[in-house]
């Protein structure tokens, strides 16, 4: 293990401000392959931006090798496998096909950052193949795929770490345990945002798909569409047959701290409104969209994602506000947060001076991920526990799953406060699960 935790983070230029002490130590893992010198062994699945940033930043952690990188893009893949190379002085090997990289068995754990209909279907067939996993967020396409992917885990006895990365950072930590303590009386309302100032996608052609990019393999479970000459490598994300839009690209984050904050699991009440209002194009999932939840614990909580106007809320263009009866607390998405009380007089400022870049599409908190990664890897060697397990990635990706639903079908969903499900709407349950190409079929 490392020296310690200040020396790694002076090592990866993060800010001594930022050191998060490790969790209690978990008991060890079987799927670890247990090397003298614990070396954890890495594959990485999609690399072409997020994937890219994942696979340099394991790189990075000490004794962590990246052994495999798979990406359907031949260009991207052979990008990837030359970077880690430079990075380490080690070669990868690279696979098209994440299923052919499932088949060596000399690796702990599998990193997903492809796009967002692969994740839950990859991360389980990781865990099927004897591997750990980190999953980015959304760790689900749909709620069924979680609900599968939380099933899978349980079954295989692996890892899942979701990217929620905020788990990781100290001074949240110590926010959340403060919002538990009491510190502001009873929060009884959160309200989180995104804002970003994103381009026009534009009105794409059906094309031939390039020569270099292996567009079956990239499609994997969706069932097959026509590629279009505004898909491949970002815009899926406004496509719902590929991606999950800005709520789960984004409100996932400030969604998992309103859950965190509150002490929730299940909404009772979702309602959510918006629409593609900025640009006429072919981007389908709304840009300016609200989500509104009500929770069993006479607590409720909001979100705002302005994908094409970045007017900053509260000063940040991310972020989170709790409500208490006693007072409020501001977090503005990174690792610095704000607490006032009911004269809304300031009485704690807790800064972390680390590099912020909430519209930054790769890694808005590039210089705090590390700890999150860090984690997993510590946990793959058993001597720490997961800092975001899959049930609370799953909980958490829930809440903006079901406010797509609530988009989807305009109207309010009533939920079963055990589990999420959707009451008495059989059009709206329909969302609940997805259709799969044919051989793709997720099963645990």
């Amino acid at each position: 293990m490392i020296k310690s935790r200040r020396d790694f983070i002076k090592n990866i230029s993060i800010a001594s401000s930022s050191v998060l002490f490790a969790p209690s130590l978990a008991s060890a893992n079987s799927f670890f392959m247990g090397s003298p010198n614990d070396k954890v062994l890495l594959g990485i699945m999609g690399v072409n931006s997020r994937g890219d940033f994942l696979a340099k930043n394991f790189a990075k952690l000490p004794n962590v090798e990246i052994a495999y990188i798979c990406d359907p893009d031949a260009k991207v893949l052979a990008r990837a496998i030359e970077a880690i190379a430079k990075l380490t002085g080690k070669k990868p090997q690279g696979f098209a096909d994440v299923r052919k990289m499932l088949e060596k068995k000399d690796f702990d754990g599998m990193a997903i950052a492809a796009p967002d209909h692969w994740h839950a279907p990859a991360a389980i067939m990781a865990l099927q193949a004897g591997k750990n996993v980190y999953v980015e967020k959304p760790c689900s396409h749909n709620p069924r795929e979680g609900e599968l992917l939380v099933e899978a885990s349980k079954k295989y006895k692996g890892l899942v770490q979701m990217g929620s990365q905020r788990r990781s950072f100290n001074n949240v930590n110590e926010m959340i345990a403060k919002l538990h303590h009491g510190a502001i009386g009873r929060v009884y309302f959160a309200r989180g945002w995104y804002t970003n100032n994103r381009a026009s996608i534009g009105k794409g052609k059906v094309i031939p798909v390039p020569e270099h990019l292996n567009f079956d393999l990239w499609q994997g479970p969706a069932p097959r569409a026509a590629y279009r000459s505004n898909l491949v490598h970002y815009n899926w994300h406004w496509f719902w047959n590929w991606g999950t839009g800005e709520a789960l690209n984004n409100g996932t984050h400030e969604l998992d701290v309103i859950r965190w904050g509150l002490g929730v699991d299940y909404p009772i009440e979702v309602t959510s409104s918006g629409g593609r209002f900025h640009w006429q194009d072919d981007w389908e999932t709304p840009d300016t969209q609200t989500i509104t939840y009500k929770f069993p614990n006479q607590t409720a909580a909001s979100w705002e994602g302005r994908s094409c106007n970045g007017y900053n809320s509260e000063g940040s263009g991310r972020g989170v506000v709790f409500y208490g009866d006693k007072g409020t607390i501001v977090y503005g998405g990174a690792n610095s947060y704000q607490m006032f009380d009911l004269a809304n007089k300031l009485i704690a400022d807790v800064k972390d001076n680390t590099k912020f870049d909430p519209t930054n599409k790769v890694s808005p908190t590039e210089n705090l991920d590390a700890l999150h990664l860090l984690n997993f890897v510590e946990a793959i060697r058993g001597k720490e526990k997961i800092n975001a397990p899959i049930l609370d990635g799953h909980k958490s990706t829930l809440l903006p799953q079901l406010g797509n639903i609530a988009y989807r079908v305009g109207r309010v969903l009533n939920c079963d406060p055990t589990n999420g499900h959707i009451l008495k709407d059989k059009e709206a349950m329909k969302l609940w699960s997805r259709a799969y190409e044919k051989g793709w079929e997720v099963k645990v």
